[in-house]
């Protein structure tokens, strides 16, 4: 089913919230120019050495995490469906004296523009995409197919993403969202994360974020993880790692989750652990 009329809607809520979304975040050139990095060392570990590769950086958001890559020695490309977080990122590229390319594009219209242009033959030797990005697609398939299409032989995906088993709660832990649902979930827009998590970081005595309230409803898909294996399979990509994790990075998504440093998310104390995010690197074949 063609979801297209929903992806304009969340290109509308996510131009709202990119821009609550940086108030938060201070002067970013500055951390930039300083040699900070907003990467995690499980995303460092899994792209190993990028010196010279072309990479593909989808949903890429305001392009902090793009610089990151390019950092790393990497040609970068962040394709972003929000307007304003492109705008953020091409702006925050040259304040910082780090060169990415970035295109404002739903990933499905990239991926048919990429075929038209390049054929084949793929024009990428990594594609990335982290936290957040595949709840705003409606067709998995489509996304496989997309990737394998942009790597060139032998090159990875590299995927890290918060795990759909945590995603049934809601923030008090109360199971509300259906692991195996099929149909969009409308919700009343992308809330302001960055300073909910902010503030459960530096405690009650920083005072509450300032109050945002997003005027445009968005809509979510829900993936579990067999079906993310499963399409990127059928694609014609192989599985060579797939890894849970027992912590969220950069989203306290819940209440009363332990902060245990680097910015990094775990379960209320006392509670049972489980997976609250997952990583997977697969591999575009070199031959057929």
């Amino acid at each position: 089913m063609e979801y297209k009329h929903l992806h304009e809607a969340n290109r509308l809520s996510w131009n709202a919230a990119t821009r609550a979304h940086n108030r938060h975040k201070g002067d970013q050139a500055a951390f930039f120019r300083a040699g900070g990095s907003p990467l995690f060392p499980e995303e460092i570990a899994l792209l190993g050495d990028l010196h010279g590769q072309a990479v593909l950086h989808l949903q890429c958001n305001a392009g902090q995490d793009s610089l990151g890559l390019a950092r790393l020695g990497a040609r970068v490309t962040g394709v972003d469906i929000s307007d304003e977080a492109i705008a953020f990122a091409r702006a925050l590229s040259e304040a910082s004296g780090i060169a990415a390319g970035f295109v404002r594009s739903d990933v499905y219209d990239y991926f048919d523009g990429l075929a038209a242009a390049q054929g084949p033959g793929g024009a990428f030797d990594t594609v990335f995409s982290s936290y957040g990005t595949i709840c705003w697609l409606s067709d998995l398939a489509r996304w496989a197919r997309g990737i394998a299409g942009a790597l060139r032989p032998g090159g990875r995906f590299v995927f890290v993403e918060f795990h759909p088993a945590a995603l049934v709660f809601d923030p008090q832990w109360r199971p509300r969202y259906d692991y195996f649902n099929d149909a969009p979930v409308p919700e009343a827009g992308v809330g302001d994360y960055v300073g909910e998590t902010q503030q459960a970081r530096e405690g009650e005595g920083s005072g509450a974020p300032e109050a945002f309230s997003n005027p445009h409803p968005s809509h979510e898909f829900a993936w579990g993880i067999g079906r993310v294996v499963a399409a990127l399979l059928g694609a014609g990509l192989r599985i060579e790692a797939l890894e849970e994790y027992p912590y969220m990075n950069g989203w306290c998504a819940f209440e009363d989750m332990q902060d245990l440093g680097g910015r990094r998310w775990g379960m209320p104390p006392g509670m049972a652990r489980m997976p609250l995010m997952y990583s997977l690197v697969a591999r575009r074949p070199a031959s057929p």
